[in-house]
């Protein structure tokens, strides 16, 4: 088709130069190319993977975090979720597990001197649940032999003699009292609860009625009451003296009873001493407890039966009344009994309570809430002491106080465990046991953001996190990785109970592994969603009956997955077929080209043709985004509008102001507008309005532009290809329409199956471009050549801006009512500019 600007110009007889034929890409390069590893009939003829592959970056920084064993190498593992993150610590830390030395046990203990900061004791691995049954057994064997020995024969023969020595002395008092009071006129008489009463003797014979006495003489009743006093002190200090007797007596019966119990408890604690000689912190805890329990044997003996009652309290909290020698138990808080290597800990749930431990508390008789140091319980941090531990760290920052308590555990090197219940409007009590030094590797998960948040802004953070392990979501493809890749497609198959796959649907499982990444000589490292794929896949195999998973059934389960998400891309497509969204797949248009937008739902991303237009006329108002205006559009949008002003500038403005007032608008676009992905685009309607030389519509364009003309590489090209082709598909595909995307995004190509198809059967093209002029000779069919070449693109545009500027200069002029002489004829123009790389 040829064309000219407007008969002002006088350029009726120059022609445009028709453009060379644009490149176009073979099928082979728009899909990975060859696949020359895999030799073999189906993957179950292969040996399982016990390598990690394709993060070997992250793997020498986990490395060196676990063969340093000083303070502050702990890791941060960075990555996205689903890149094999916790499958392959778990694999790193199990391999050092190998001839790893057992940790010790910890244990706390009662403290006789304050009951409140119980003892935390260390032992070696597997001796903290022998020392739990040795007390345990030692106080059975104390609770049944202690009342039997209170009831033997010797101990009788003592406590006898002892009573008859005691007895002999109250007899004694007993006959002084009687002396005395016979003196003094007095009848001693002892009541059975053990008082003594005084009877007045008168004429030698105890007074019977009170008006015997009031009958006396006064001189006789002054004697009476004389001698009442004397006696009364008398019983005083003899009742003192046999107070004393018998608290004399209780101490002889308590050491006569320690002596007894002595002989029982001092050869049990010896022989538990004797299994525990190289610790001396429990060498003196034994001697404490047998100087509390002959100091507490009444909690041995047998009480009467009536004072076995429970009160309702005690009853629903099912106790028994009897001692529970709490003061001689033993809490095993680390129990390695059944370790062989040191421990690795992988806490799901970082709760404060799941990693630092907490003190329970328990309802008393009287309904109290308390606590002792048998309800301590460890958390995550000390079971995994002298091991590792994993947990995300973005889950345990969602929980109030971990984070500062782990900071705090870490700098210390100590855990000090305590109370936990931000909720409790009061205070239950405070036991401090004593704090228990770690040797714990901890290594947490979380997203790349999250560490450099932490990294900016938290000073310690650094200090405590010294490796930060970095994992991919690609790795390079070749010959061993993909050998590599059917060997992790085997493991997966052979642990999941999987069909094997056939060569060829390992070759397709690689070409959506590329295809993810969007890149050919890449594959995906996020092994989850291979995994799903596999997993499908064999969903298929199996309705079909097929023992192996074939190419088909691969290429079923990733049509079904676009299937179950595309309702939104297939209405979208209906509405262009129908026509309420205007995009044409035929014919030319000035000023109007069909961009490329992606539409990212999630779990699916599709490709989305956009009309593109533009409208040029007089003024100095430059280039105007309307979706700018509109508030639709990102400052990555609106940067690359001012872009293409720069082009206009450095091509068409060396030797002239320019006179424009051009808009650009994405038709029907209602949201949101980001990227600069459809610059190129913008600008071939801008340059095909000013040269009024209509373009394809048959072609969409994508790629972004530079001030020199360059085009540049975009995002989701993939997508955007196949987004374009299934909207030709349903329309109607006439063998001419393609799409136009930058050279630089070639090795991002991995399309879909029926689309390599109809670019092989010549039913669907890819032009791949470098630059402005490329893209406009492919959507003209006309030369680009410059602003000095007559009969070219760039030649007509800038005659064009050339008579608009004249044009708007004398509107100005006429509006000043101002003369204009005859303008002097323009000088040749300018060369093109040279890009960066051309300059010198």
């Amino acid at each position: 088709m040829e064309t000219s600007i407007n008969s002002s110009t006088n350029m009726n007889s120059n022609k445009l130069e028709s453009a060379s034929v644009p490149r176009e890409l073979t099928v082979e390069e728009v899909d990975i190319g060859p696949v020359e590893a895999l030799e073999f009939d189906n993957t179950g003829h292969l040996e399982p993977l016990d390598e990690i592959i394709g993060q070997d970056r992250a793997m020498a920084a986990i490395e060196v975090g676990l063969g340093i064993s000083r303070d502050g190498y702990n890791i941060f593992v960075a990555g996205l979720t689903g890149t094999g993150k916790m499958g392959t610590i778990r694999k790193s830390l199990r391999r050092r597990l190998d001839g790893s030395t057992v940790p010790d046990d910890w244990v706390y203990l009662h403290n006789f001197d304050n009951s409140d900061e119980p003892w935390a004791v260390k032992l070696p691995a597997g001796k903290a649940k022998r020392l739990q049954k040795d007390m345990n057994r030692f106080v059975e064997r104390l609770k049944e032999a202690l009342p039997k020995a209170f009831h033997q024969q010797d101990f009788g023969r003592e406590k006898e003699q002892l009573s008859e020595k005691y007895q002999s002395r109250i007899e004694e008092q007993a006959e002084k009292i009687k002396s005395r009071a016979k003196e003094h006129g007095f009848k001693a008489v002892f009541s059975e609860a053990g008082g003594v009463g005084f009877v007045p003797l008168i004429e030698g014979k105890p007074a019977e009625k009170k008006e015997q006495i009031e009958e006396l003489p006064e001189e006789e009743k002054q004697r009476i009451t004389a001698g009442e006093k004397e006696l009364s002190k008398e019983i005083a200090r003899i009742t003192q003296q046999q107070r004393e007797m018998m608290e004399n007596l209780g101490e002889e019966v308590r050491d006569i009873e320690r002596q007894f119990a002595s002989y029982l408890v001092k050869p049990m604690i010896e022989a538990i001493k004797s299994s525990y000689k190289d610790n001396d912190r429990l060498q003196k805890y034994f001697d404490r407890v047998a100087e509390h329990i002959l100091d507490n044997l009444s909690d041995f003996k047998e009480k009467p039966k009536g004072q076995r009652g429970i009160n309702p309290v005690q009853a629903m909290m099912g106790a028994d009344g009897d001692p529970k020698f709490l003061e001689y138990q033993v809490n095993v808080v680390i129990d390695h009994s059944e370790s062989k290597t040191a421990p690795i800990i992988i806490e799901d749930a970082p709760t404060y309570r799941n990693l630092f431990g907490s003190i329970d508390r328990t309802v008393d008789r009287w309904g109290r809430l308390v606590t002792n140091f048998t309800q301590i319980k460890p958390g995550s941090v000390l079971r995994a002491n002298g091991g590792y531990l994993v947990f995300n760290l973005e889950d345990a920052l969602s929980e109030p106080f971990v984070y500062k308590n782990l900071k705090r555990a870490l700098k210390s090197g100590y855990v000090q465990l305590e109370s936990y219940n931000p909720w409790l409007p009061f205070s239950t009590g405070g036991l401090r046991p004593e704090p228990i030094p770690i040797n714990t590797k901890v290594v947490v998960v979380g997203k790349p953001l999250l560490y450099y948040l932490l990294r900016f802004y938290d000073d310690e953070f650094a200090s405590i996190f010294k490796i930060k392990a970095d994992f991919g979501t690609e790795m390079n493809r070749g010959s061993k990785q993909e050998l590599q890749y059917a060997r992790f497609v085997a493991t997966l198959c052979k642990d999941e109970g999987l069909r094997a796959l056939s060569r060829e649907a390992v070759e397709e499982v690689i070409r959506f592994s590329s295809k993810q990444v969007a890149g050919k000589n890449k594959l995906l490292t996020r092994f989850s969603e291979v995994a799903d794929l596999l997993r499908e896949s064999d969903y298929f195999a199996k309705i079909e009956g097929s023992d192996i998973v074939q190419l088909v059934h691969i290429r079923k389960a990733l049509e079904n997955r676009i299937y179950r998400s595309d309702r939104i891309a297939e209405k979208i497509r209906e509405l262009i077929d129908e026509g309420t969204l205007l995009v044409d797949t035929e014919g030319s248009k000035i000023g109007q080209v069909n961009g490329l937008a992606i539409v990212n739902l999630g779990d699916y991303a599709f490709g989305k043709p956009n009309r593109v237009t533009t409208s040029v006329g007089l003024g100095a108002d430059g280039l105007i985004n309307i979706e700018r205006e509109a508030k639709l559009s990102g400052s990555t949008h609106d940067k690359g509008i001012l872009i293409l002003s720069g082009f206009l500038r450095n091509m068409y403005g060396r030797q002239r102001p320019l006179a424009l007032s051009a808009s650009i608008c994405l038709e029907q676009s209602y949201g949101g507008v980001e990227g600069d992905s459809a610059s190129s685009t913008e600008l071939f309607a801008l340059l095909s309005n000013l040269a009024q030389v209509p373009l394809r519509q048959d072609i969409a364009v994508t790629g972004s532009v530079n001030q020199w003309g360059q085009i540049q590489a975009v995002g989701g090209v993939n997508e955007k290809i196949e987004g374009f082709f299934d909207v030709c598909r349903v329309v109607g595909l006439n063998s001419k329409q393609g799409v136009c995307i930058p050279v630089s995004n070639v090795r991002n190509l991995v399309l879909r199956h029926d689309v390599r198809q109809a670019v092989a059967e010549g039913q669907f093209h890819i032009y791949p471009i470098e630059t402005v002029d490329q893209g406009l000779e492919l959507l003209t069919g006309k030369k680009a050549g410059s602003t000095r070449e007559k009969g070219t693109m760039h030649w007509l545009i800038d005659q064009r801006l050339e008579e608009m500027a004249k044009a708007l200069h004398r509107f100005a002029a006429a509006q000043e009512g101002r003369l204009i002489s005859p303008a002097p004829p323009p000088p040749e123009a300018p060369g093109p500019p040279k890009t960066p790389d051309e300059q010198p």
